[in-house]
């Protein structure tokens, strides 16, 4: 039994159960020191949006208490890991650390962590937690990263079931150590508070991510071959939770094959290759760290995206654009935070192929006002729509916003919830004429094409 201290470097993983890296410091024996690092420094950070920062608050403080009930506690720390971490080491006297892994920009950081401790004597060991595959495992063929969804999550499928969730611990021998107070970070906006409907539509923290799997898979996942329509409660809303590891996918995957009632069965693969999705945007992540800002198809570098007009790019982010079904979405999103995925799809190509703005810009308008803002499936999902991205077949693809109202929300509830004047002379005109944009649109597609032909 060891009598160092052990330091568990919490990061996007807010949870006691199933957690490697907060097992193997209870298993080594001595007392755990548990922190939480906001990290806004290191090379390669992206600070959180102002709904993530929201949710953060509020994770924490269900951590904390969860940890309390264990025995242990949460350190809140704030700086560059580089300094931080070892820093805490020293005062703390402690001889190992354990994380779980990152897998974007920040895993450079955590590397040469890993490298400089260890040099220094100290135990340092990570683990995979957040995803059911580690990225470098699942490889095509010639050895390299899948580009296409569907034979990735065939190659994943066929590595056989995935870990079992590990239990929470019975106890943490938890050391305290001085730390910030949560409030001290302002996580929360106060002037003006815009946070009513987000309190009103979610519960961070594990409790609340446990009752929201619970709740879709009784109520949601009989429903999941309806998951297209934005009327009815038929998809896991599960994002946030996964995004802050509130939730690992282990656990959603170990509950979900459990007994089911007969039409959720039914339903579970499709559900299940979602998260596959989420895996292939990490798979992505993984091997383009700079997912967010570079495209992956880099012909799209060439591509004539159009400086926005202000007042045209603020109908678009308060909908106000004159579409019904996009001005539902962007305020379901400005609201509560979250926007039904089929939604998120007609809005992305409203901006970027219909008035041909750049996907970076609605890709960080989603990073700050989304509770389930990802770095590899916020990112992932935008270049998908935009063309630029991975699977993004076919690339020229023109969401119709009309069309897919009238299949997706046919009796028109969505809409009626979130645009009341839909039907009122106060409603506006729309800002742009479809037809007119569609055709502009794929005439970029084609003068793209036709350079990345030329040139190569």
């Amino acid at each position: 039994m060891a009598s160092s201290p052990s330091i568990v470097w919490l990061r996007d993983d807010l949870r006691v159960a199933d957690n490697p890296a907060l097992t193997a410091a209870v298993e080594r024996g001595a007392p755990v020191v548990v922190v939480f690092l906001l990290d806004e420094q290191s090379p390669g950070v992206r600070p959180l949006g102002g709904a993530s920062r929201w949710w953060l608050h509020g994770s924490l403080q269900s951590l904390a208490d969860d940890l309390a009930e264990l025995g242990g506690s949460l350190a809140l720390r704030r700086g560059a890991a580089a300094e931080v971490i070892p820093a805490l080491v020293a005062e703390t006297g402690a001889g190992a650390v354990y994380w779980n892994r990152r897998y974007g920009a920040l895993r450079d950081v955590d590397a040469a962590l890993k490298s400089r401790l260890r040099a220094e004597g100290v135990v340092v060991e990570s683990f995979g937690a957040s995803l059911l595959h580690e990225p470098w495992t699942i490889t095509s063929g010639s050895g390299g990263a899948y580009r296409v969804f569907t034979p990735f999550w065939r190659a994943c499928l066929a590595t056989g079931e995935p870990r079992s969730p590990l239990p929470a611990p019975a106890s943490v021998d938890g050391l305290a150590v001085a730390g910030d107070a949560l409030d001290e970070w302002a996580l929360l906006p106060t002037r003006p508070d815009w946070a009513t409907g987000l309190r009103e539509a979610w519960t961070p923290g594990a409790e609340g991510a446990h009752a929201r799997l619970e709740q879709f898979v009784e109520h949601g996942l009989p429903l999941y071959h309806r998951r297209d329509e934005p009327g009815i409660e038929a998809t896991s809303r599960l994002s946030p939770h996964l995004r802050f590891g509130e939730l690992s996918p282990h656990q959603i995957w170990a509950r979900v094959h459990e007994r089911l009632a007969p039409e959720a069965a039914a339903n579970r693969a499709k559900f299940l290759s979602e998260i596959g999705w989420r895996e292939f945007s990490y798979s992505i992540l993984f091997h383009q760290p700079q997912l967010a800002s570079v495209n992956v198809r880099r012909d799209f570098d060439a591509f004539p995206w159009e400086a926005p007009e202000p007042a045209v790019l603020e109908a678009w982010q308060h909908g106000r654009t004159g579409i019904p079904i996009v001005d539902a979405g962007m305020r379901q999103l400005w609201t509560s935070g979250w926007m039904h995925n089929r939604v998120r799809m007609i809005v992305a190509s409203l901006l970027t192929k219909n008035l041909l703005v750049d996907w970076r810009i609605g890709e960080a308008w989603f990073w700050d006002t989304l509770v389930d803002a990802d770095e590899a499936s916020n990112a992932a999902s935008w270049q998908w729509v935009a063309g630029s991205g991975a699977d993004a077949a076919p690339y020229f693809r023109v969401f119709n916003p009309v069309l897919q109202a009238d299949r997706f929300d046919p009796d028109r509830a969505y809409v009626q919830r979130w645009v009341p004047e839909v039907d009122g002379p106060e409603y506006p005109r729309p800002i742009v004429d479809l037809a007119v944009s569609r055709t502009r649109a794929l005439a970029a597609y084609e003068a793209v094409k036709a350079a990345a032909l030329s040139a190569g």
